[in-house]
């Protein structure tokens, strides 16, 4: 997965690399296609802003923008909001399907 980091008017230092890696990984608990993971830190009047674009094969992009005055805070935050909608997108797609080669052998038994 491709995961670009931008920043407008704060500096990006390894901390925060690290903790945006970390929720990275928790995205990918869901098993859902993500090609790309835009990840966008700014300084806003009032504190910081962190928005997460989440592009996911054949399935609209999930669009997650947090504001806090701490830029941990925030990240927390928005994963937090990301996971939910993640989570959501992910029991929607399992449930439409129907049930499984396996179970239907199951049953006939």
């Amino acid at each position: 997965m491709n995961t670009p980091i931008r920043t407008k008017d704060l500096t990006l230092t390894d901390k925060t690399k690290e903790h945006i890696q970390k929720a990275k990984a928790q995205f990918l608990k869901f098993g859902l296609d993500i090609t790309t993971m835009n990840v966008l830190l700014s300084k806003v009047k009032n504190g910081v802003e962190v928005e997460f674009d989440i592009h996911i094969a054949h399935n609209a992009p999930v669009v997650i923008s947090q504001q806090d005055a701490d830029l941990d805070a925030a990240i927390d935050l928005a994963v937090e909001r990301a996971n939910k909608a993640l989570r959501r997108l992910h029991d929607k797609i399992k449930s439409h399907r129907g049930p499984g080669l396996k179970d239907l052998e199951v049953q006939e038994a």
